[in-house]
């Protein structure tokens, strides 16, 4: 396409497809080319999809129909993503509405022609963040085989990006705030053979340069003690931890670490080092074999940890994966009675917590008008904390906590 032209770029998915989206649009300006939000205006559409689940992938394939409904009649639809690394061509047969697809490390502009990889998003340059806090993709891909993820099919085996490229990354974006994450955080560096636990001195050089340096997609069976007292020590004392689930026959079949027990003393290990920690999670429902008994063990860990934030989610029967042929199958009625009861559960816990600041004095990053965090909230993920119109965006401010509601919070001057 000639210089000049125009780009509108659709991320959907999880935060480490944003960091590849901001590297595309970059790639896209240094083609000559300019971003717009009038889709009826753009030349080239470039949707960067999901496919971790079914329905990320049916959301992928929705938001391509309805681009291509309020297009006009000469631009072009580029996908890109995991739904173009894991499907390829195959996309373009069932969605003629595509005009081309392009694999990781392929470029999504016209200008340039390639059907191999020529770049790897990773080490692409990025512009300055727009807002006071960015992610940061310190790796791509796995290598573990967990029994429910297709991801290392489609992502590659894990790859390390050295410190130096890293932290000149952290420089370039301005921001108070920096957002590590990776399919496998914890891991960095061990694909380079640099030894154990190298995301600690990696932290530590950022922390340097940022006041919070916060982790997302944290390993349990990685936070050894070295590490614990390094995450203790940021002003972001925030572990989200990947569980998935507690029961010990439910975690064997799902190939991963872990029980119960195990999990408990690692979270009262981490709460005895810093009271002040957060706590999130993740939990898969319905995995194949699940029992009302692992439920209610289940259940019984959430009332026992009291974690701040927990995430649950439907299993999802990829294809390829180990979990896709066994047996023992829950039927979609039970998994979403299991669902409901285990969010209206940590609901009232997160509720619990929130109303046990009010009257507390908090720290929050002013991420845009009236709207900010203290470090107990994730961006994008956690709630958020309502501010004065007066407070500066981009600036930490002291204020008192005056109310909750739900998983908000409301905060005025001190």
């Amino acid at each position: 396409m000639r210089n000049g032209s125009k780009f509108h770029l659709v991320t959907l998915g999880c935060p480490k497809n944003e960091v590849d989206s901001e590297k595309l649009a970059g790639s896209l300006l240094s083609d000559g080319m300019e971003p717009t939000d009038d889709l009826t205006n753009a030349d080239l559409i470039v949707v960067n999809t999901c496919a971790f689940v079914e329905e990320a992938r049916e959301e992928s394939i929705e938001t391509i129909l309805n681009l291509d409904e309020l297009r006009n009649e000469d631009s072009k639809i580029v996908v890109t993503g995991c739904l173009a690394e894991r499907y390829g061509s195959e996309i373009q047969d069932f969605l003629p509405e595509v005009d081309h697809v392009a694999g990781f490390g392929v470029p999504v502009s016209f200008t340039r022609k390639a059907t191999v990889p020529e770049f790897d998003l990773l080490n692409l340059p990025r512009p300055a963040s727009g807002k006071p806090w960015a992610y940061l993709k310190i790796a791509e891909g796995c290598d573990r085989a967990c029994g429910f993820c297709s991801i290392p099919s489609f992502r590659g085996p894990q790859r390390s990006r050295d410190i130096a490229s890293i932290l000149d990354e952290v420089d370039s974006l301005k921001v108070k705030e920096v957002v590590l994450v990776a399919q496998d955080l914890a891991a960095y560096g061990r694909d380079q053979g640099v030894g154990e636990k190298s995301i600690i001195p990696l932290i530590e050089r950022i922390t340097q340069r940022v006041d919070w340096v916060r982790l997302l997609y944290l390993y349990p069976s990685e936070l050894n003690q070295e590490l614990i007292d390094a995450m203790c020590a940021l002003t972001v004392p925030y572990f989200d931890l990947s569980l998935q689930h507690v029961s010990p026959s439910l975690m064997k079949r799902m190939k991963r670490w872990g029980n119960a027990e195990r999990f408990r003393e690692l979270i009262s290990k981490i709460r005895k080092n810093s009271p002040e920690a957060i706590f999130r999670s993740n939990f898969i429902v319905g995995y194949p074999g699940e029992t009302e008994e692992d439920q209610d063990e289940l259940i019984d860990f959430i009332k026992d940890m009291q974690l701040d934030w927990c995430g649950f989610f439907p299993f999802s029967d990829e294809e390829g994966t180990y979990a896709s042929g066994l047996e023992g199958k829950i039927d979609r009625p039970l998994v979403l009675e299991r669902l409901k009861e285990l969010s209206f559960l940590q609901d009232e816990i997160t509720s619990s917590k929130r109303d046990a600041l009010i009257g507390e004095k908090v720290s929050v990053l002013i991420d845009s008008h009236g709207v900010g965090r203290t470090y107990r909230e994730a961006p994008e993920i956690d709630g958020i904390v309502s501010v004065p119109d007066s407070c500066k965006v981009g600036e930490f401010t002291d204020l008192i906590v005056k109310g909750s509601i739900g998983p908000d919070l409301e905060a005025d001057l001190i």
